[in-house]
């Protein structure tokens, strides 16, 4: 056991062990305040969105009641009721005619409103006109509601569920006589269907949940609940409540135009169901965080003792009887001091080595270098790619395809120096197509994206990289300075003067004050250094075009930015023309 401790218990695997202990720590700390930032922010939604839904319902039943209300309006100043309700104020006898006038006038005022089943007319003696009968307004509701309509002076007053059928509800005015100093002349009963106020139209069956409506005296005017303790619901108004097992929450409402409550209990797992979807997403990415930890991890450790390794090696090597020169690293100054030490050492023995095996070995050593140095792209792209199929096996399409666009992205920034510094205006704006797919991954539907291009131009060769510090710059002081959407337009167009070609990289974030702008201007020109990063990214196309192309023959960058409108900044470069980095030191020193 004790060997194999010392076997394991080597630096690399110390620094090892360290990097992925701190960095899965980082993690699990970001994943958990993540998750609860998330998960609060959804579950406010959810009840935002439930407040909304309440409030919305609310207004619908408001507007039955306001159609009821316009009605009953309608009826009680009908000249037919006013009339024969003044002659019975009169003492006059109502013939048979002049009630069936009346029953036409209100089966008209009837037939264009839904809900209304029938209308019950009733003289100041509590008489009944229609239906014809000699039913007694006292027997057909309480005397509390006849004074409260009375009191009310014509204002409608909602009774609720009719005594003598439960599918209707009855709602009473007290009609006043227009022609007689508005004395009170009678009363006006209508019937409600009950369907009229059907959940489905009015708040949507789809939901999960219960909703109740009740009016100012806690008469149920329309649920779904089938359970009996309602006063537990009234009491426990904004709260929460156990129903069936089940946790809900309730929001309520109150009309101030008809004193009705409309409460909504929606169950707590319908509020908190994104949040497993949160969990699920944040698992995934820790997983896969830890992975790429795990690999950094092991990368960094062998990056860092892999000098000391060599250096061991080589030692242990002399111990055998062949010395050989430890090869330069780039590393901390101790180790190299150890490595040149070793090295003297080395060099003051082996002085009888010959010349060629000398040089054999100093070439060795320039191989080295140059596979050293083609580790760093090959290693970050083997990476991307590893993790690419990763996702594609666990389905994860949108992030794998945001990886493959990452190491797109990659392999066009990083230039060899066989590579050509020139490309199509096609290739560049290909490049900021992968840009922006990685980009809207970040602000999702805020970021909108446009091109206008002119098809003769694409082949235009320019230096690379000349237009995406552009489009970066926009979306850095556009879309993270703008509440709503940004919209970064990208327009490449044959300009006014021949074999010109206009770029204009616009956006329609935040803008600039003129004091900044002005102060950006003066930085293009040279008569001022910042270090800002909205400066050096305009900066640095200033002078790659300055670098390219011949002043005479090229546009500047100018920049028209207002406050609050957005941002335009262009560029015109010739059609064909311009130098590489070499030509252009070439003319310098001629």
């Amino acid at each position: 056991m004790f060997r194999l401790f010392r076997k394991w218990n080597t630096l690399r695997n110390q620094l090892f062990v360290v990097y992925l202990i701190v960095m899965i720590s980082v993690l699990l700390i970001v994943s958990i305040i993540s998750y609860s930032t998330v998960a609060n922010l959804l579950q406010e939604n959810a009840e935002a969105q439930m407040k909304q839904t309440v409030t919305e319902s609310q207004g619908r039943f408001n507007s039955i009641y306001e159609q009821i209300n316009m009605v009953t309006k309608q009826i009680i100043t009908n000249d037919a009721v006013q009339n024969i309700l003044m002659d019975v104020n009169h003492d006059e006898v109502i013939t048979f005619n002049e009630r069936q006038s009346l029953v036409n006038a209100i089966n008209m005022i009837q037939a264009n409103t839904d809900g209304i089943y029938g209308t019950e007319i009733y003289t100041h003696n509590y008489e009944r006109i229609i239906p014809i009968d000699s039913y007694n307004l006292m027997n057909r509701v309480n005397t509390h509601w006849i004074k409260k309509a009375y009191d009310a002076g014509g204002k409608l007053i909602w009774i609720g569920e009719d005594p003598l059928d439960e599918n209707y509800f009855l709602a009473m005015r007290s009609v006043n006589l227009m022609n007689n100093n508005f004395q009170h002349g009678g009363f006006a009963i209508v019937r409600i269907d009950r369907t009229i106020f059907s959940l489905s139209n009015t708040v949507g069956g789809a939901e999960e949940g219960y909703t109740i409506l009740v009016d100012e005296n806690n008469g149920v005017i329309v649920t779904n609940y089938k359970g009996e303790d309602l006063e537990s619901i009234y009491e426990a108004s904004n709260e929460q409540i156990s129903l069936d097992e089940r946790e809900y929450v309730i929001v309520e409402s109150t009309s101030p135009s008809t004193g009705w409550t409309l409460y909504r209990l929606t169950p707590v797992q319908e509020l908190t169901s994104g949040i497993s979807t949160v969990q699920a997403g944040i698992v995934i990415a820790g997983g896969i965080g830890i992975v790429i930890f795990f690999i950094s991890s092991l990368f960094l450790s062998t990056l860092i003792t892999r000098p000391i390794t060599r250096l061991t090696e080589t030692m242990r090597d002399a111990n055998e009887g062949i010395l050989q020169h430890n090869p330069p690293a780039k590393s901390t100054v101790e180790i190299n001091e150890l490595n040149q030490t070793y090295n003297q050492l080395a060099t003051e023995t082996n002085y009888l080595v010959q010349m060629v095996y000398e040089k054999e070995i100093v070439k060795s050593r320039t191989e080295l270098k140059a596979l050293q140095a083609q580790i760093h792209p090959h290693f970050l792209f083997n990476t991307l790619d590893a993790l690419y199929w990763s996702l594609e096996d666990k389905n994860e399409d949108e992030l794998a395809e945001t990886v493959l666009a990452m190491s797109e992205l990659f392999r066009y920034t990083i230039t060899k120096e066989t590579d050509d510094e020139w490309v199509t205006i096609e290739e560049e704006l290909d490049h900021i197509d992968r840009y922006m797919s990685i980009m809207e991954m970040r602000f999702g539907s805020r970021l909108l994206w446009e091109k206008e291009t002119d098809l003769d131009v694409l082949h235009a060769k320019i230096p690379k990289l000349m237009i995406q510090p552009l489009v970066e710059n926009a979306i850095l002081h556009g879309a993270e300075g703008r509440i709503g959407d940004c919209t970064v337009t990208v327009k490449v167009e044959r300009a006014d003067i021949d074999n010109r070609v206009n770029i204009s990289v616009s956006d329609n974030g935040k803008g600039m004050s003129e004091e900044k702008l002005e102060e950006i201007q003066q930085l293009l020109i040279g008569n001022i250094n910042i270090k800002k990063e909205y400066g050096l990214a305009l900066q640095n196309v200033q002078q790659r075009l300055n670098l390219f192309y011949d002043l005479q023959h090229v546009k500047g960058l100018y920049i028209d930015s207002k406050e609050n409108e957005g941002t335009r900044i262009s560029f015109q470069i010739p059609l064909e023309g311009g130098r590489t980095i070499a030509e252009k030191s070439h003319s310098d020193r001629g």
